[in-house]
């Protein structure tokens, strides 16, 4: 998948020195005495870059709080004069867009319900022709990474270079401990599309709780990513929205003090060596995995040639579920996770599937 992303690099538009981009603030401005007290004890960590809070709420159901509205804009320049941090909000409307602008908003974000509407992100890039100002994009609600793509090249083309990404999870019919599931994998797609692209995690949507916030944290920063968005309330026991997943300024601090930041690379030749060595090792492997993956193929092929001789289907959903169990429990017993092991079985088993679909499909030889 090609990218067309003309965009500037994270350090030109705002520079964090060697740290992280920290984003930080309610979920929801409540009240003025809340968003700038809040505002005051971030600042006073000296770890926080950047006030968020929510305006305007997209809200599952009517009759939710759907935010404060456009006078939380004055709560934010407020904050803002008294603090020096920079401010950001969520707009899903050219009217925010005008009005967050007005207001001096720093940095603006489309959330996960608006990058799923590729209407509704044109509306916002069309309010934005013009402008300098950098937008964050967080990702689509649901698994796709062309809807995320194409939000982010949409905005671009609207003049907007100061761009990123904010990886918030994905909707899952899969109950875990996750709120939104991070599907780690199609973040990582992302970054292998446009390595240029800042990308932010926002620990907070994907955890849905403050306990699981500090193991995101630190897989986020073991993925190399720019940056952080985390919701912080100064007490989020009485939060008007999503309190299980807010943090208290002094926690955030704590939190921050415990994540371990490390190099995306390293100068040391000695490392560098070892590195190239064992990359060479799993190259070599790699190797071999598909080769036998082609070679499990044409056994595929072949026994689509026999159930089609034999008239029989091509799914045989007993023979299946005993793959599936003998094999992971060989993957057990070679420490991978069952996770992994299922979702490479489902792989090959489709793959086969098509295969033995096509030799099905085609008549034998001697009746051709």
């Amino acid at each position: 998948m090609k990218h067309s992303l003309d965009i500037l690099p994270l350090k030109s538009w705002l520079d964090t020195g060697d740290k992280p981009l920290i984003i930080a603030g309610p979920c929801s401005a409540e009240t003025e005495e809340q968003l700038v007290s809040t505002a005051h004890l971030l600042a006073n960590t000296g770890k926080v870059n950047v006030l968020r809070a929510g305006i305007w709420k997209p809200r599952t159901r009517p009759g939710e709080f759907e935010g404060i509205g456009s006078i939380g804009l004055e709560w934010m320049k407020r904050a803002k004069e008294e603090t020096g941090l920079l401010t950001a909000t969520e707009v899903a409307t050219a009217k925010h867009v005008e009005e967050a602008l007005a207001a001096g908003i720093d940095i603006l974000w489309i959330g996960a319900r608006s990058t799923a509407n590729p209407f509704t992100v044109q509306e916002i890039a069309d309010a934005l022709q013009g402008v300098d100002v950098p937008v964050l994009i967080k990702n689509p609600v649901n698994p796709d990474l062309s809807l995320w793509l194409g939000a982010l090249e949409r905005v671009n083309r609207a003049g907007i270079k100061k761009i990123g990404a904010i990886h918030r999870g994905f909707s899952s019919f899969e109950k875990t401990a996750f709120r939104n599931e991070p599907m780690w994998d199609i973040a990582i797609q992302l970054k292998g599309i446009a390595p240029e692209l800042p990308i932010i995690n926002d620990p907070s949507h994907i955890c849905g709780n403050r306990e699981l916030i500090p193991y995101v944290t630190q897989k986020a920063m073991d993925m190399d990513m720019q940056g952080l968005i985390i919701e912080s309330h100064i007490d989020p026991s009485v939060a008007w929205t999503d309190a299980k997943q807010q943090v208290t300024p002094a926690a955030l601090a704590d939190l921050l003090d415990s994540v371990s930041v490390r190099k995306p690379e390293s100068n040391n030749p000695v490392f560098e060596d070892k590195l190239a060595e064992l990359r060479g090792q799993i190259d070599k492997l790699d190797d071999q995995i598909i080769k036998q993956i082609a070679d499990r193929m044409k056994i595929a092929e072949k026994i689509g040639e026999v159930k089609r001789d034999n008239n029989v289907t091509i799914l045989q959903i007993n023979r299946w579920d005993d793959l599936v169990k003998k094999r992971i429990q060989l993957a057990n017993a070679l420490n991978l996770s069952e996770e992994f092991t299922t979702k490479y079985l489902e792989l090959l088993h489709n793959e086969s599937i098509r295969k033995q679909n096509e030799v099905m499909n085609t008549k034998p030889i001697a009746e051709a």
